[in-house]
């Protein structure tokens, strides 16, 4: 069979399997269609822009072609700047005033993890269903989903009196410090109903409607210094790295079989002299095989459903450092970052109108993802004031790695899940 014959077929079977569809739910579906090729340039066009969070130029540049693409659907834009100590670019608002329907807060990000040090991969389409990038679908793909939909439903004048804000921020993968990151994120996402975050799609069959938070942690570690043969001496003590060591396996031990709760250190320093820089993310350590460390540093982060569970974490991390080992003694500090976002009633719902939706496309059922399985994200800043759903964006595989690639097979079809959800929203 050729290919045009071929997509004959694929698209007699869609139809066949959407019957549920209204005839304005064809239409939509329809402009979607016809306008792909346009939105997959769309999609390269920003994916060959470097964006990784410090690169503000970047950043700003993508938001930009975004901003382009609102105001021509009628959206009131603006850019929310952030303290220029803060060394970001800033967040892209997008807003459209009306009372029909729900009040939708749709949720992207410009940034990526790939800073501007690292190898650049442009948009290179490596077969018919795959192409690569960076960020082509964590989160440039889910970025353009949302716009596409948009731009499905205004073709057939269908955004006329909804309320929808579209917000995507420039440091989702590495958030700036201070409240006011996200202060005008979570203002304008209270004034609405619905939020929908078009993070990576686990697949097309699968969405989230909970996710877990994250924070750090710090933990200090000190011993007294001494020549290595007397380190098993009660007057010398164990020291620093054992310590450490004890700590760790201990949380290892006592923490690691909860549900929706892991704690992963991920750098670790301990010697004479310890140093560890914050904003740089890097350690340096000086010692010797023969004289005990009279100190250590581990840097950590820690993932939980709720903010009971990690406050119940954090209280027994602080009971197992309490324990020191002879001649240690031992400190740990907690940084709050995302909260978590716990599944609820509402999410419930709105995962039961993905499924609706996609059954009434013909894509099969939809199904909620494991919360284990997610990180944090953007949405979790809101999930206590509205009801919210996530994993709406791209699917793909290989999310902040070399090689990062996108289902362009599935892409079409998130799409016009994403505008049918919408207009159902806002009717």
């Amino acid at each position: 069979m050729n290919k045009r014959l071929l997509a004959a077929a694929l698209l007699g079977w869609h139809t066949a399997n959407a019957q549920t569809l209204t005839t304005t739910e064809r239409r939509i579906v329809a402009s979607v269609q016809q306008h792909m090729p346009q939105t997959e340039q769309l999609l390269e066009q920003v994916v060959n822009i470097n964006s990784g969070t410090l690169n503000v130029a970047g950043v700003r540049q993508v938001g930009a072609v975004f901003q382009k693409e609102f105001d021509a659907l009628g959206f009131k834009t603006e850019w929310v700047a952030m303290p220029a100590s803060m060394q970001r670019a800033g967040h892209l608002v997008a807003r459209h005033s009306g009372t029909k329907g729900k009040k939708l807060f749709l949720i992207g990000h410009l940034d990526t993890v790939f800073e501007l040090d690292m190898p650049f991969t442009k948009f290179t389409r490596l077969n018919d269903s795959t192409a690569t990038g960076q960020g082509v679908n964590d989160m440039k793909g889910g970025d353009v989903v949302i716009v596409a939909a948009l731009q499905a439903l205004q073709a057939n004048g269908l955004l006329k009196n909804t309320s929808i804000t579209a917000y995507f921020t420039g440091d989702e993968e590495r958030g700036g410090q201070g409240p006011e990151s996200r202060a005008d994120f979570i203002a304008k996402a209270r004034e609405a109903q619905v939020a929908l975050a078009f993070e990576t799609a686990t697949n097309l069959n699968i969405v989230a409607t909970a996710r877990r938070g994250a924070s750090t942690w710090q933990l200090k570690t000190f011993g007294k210094a001494a020549h290595s043969s007397g380190i098993f001496k009660p007057s010398v003590g164990y020291g620093a790295i054992y310590e450490a060591a004890r700590i760790l396996n201990s949380f290892r031990e006592n923490l690691s079989q909860e549900q929706n709760l892991t704690f992963n250190p991920g750098l670790m320093v301990g010697g004479s002299e310890v140093s560890y820089d914050e904003t740089r993310a890097r350690g340096e350590v000086v010692g010797k095989a023969n004289i005990i460390a009279p100190t250590t540093t581990v840097i950590g982060d820690l993932r939980f459903l709720t903010e009971a569970q990690k406050e119940a974490a954090r209280d027994k991390m602080r009971a197992i450092v309490a324990q020191s080992l002879a001649g240690t003694r031992a400190e740990i500090t907690f940084t709050d970052g995302l909260p978590g976002m716990a599944p609820t009633l509402g999410n419930q719902k709105l995962a039961a109108l993905a499924d609706q939706a996609s059954r009434d496309l013909g894509f099969g059922p939809v199904t909620t993802s494991d919360p284990g399985s997610r990180g944090a994200g953007d949405i979790s800043y809101v999930a206590q004031y509205l009801d919210c759903l996530d994993g709406l964006g791209a699917s793909g595989k290989g999310a902040h790695a070399a090689g990062e690639t996108i289902n362009m097979r599935d892409f079409p079809k998130l799409v016009e899940r994403a505008a049918l959800m919408i207009y159902r929203l806002t009717r």
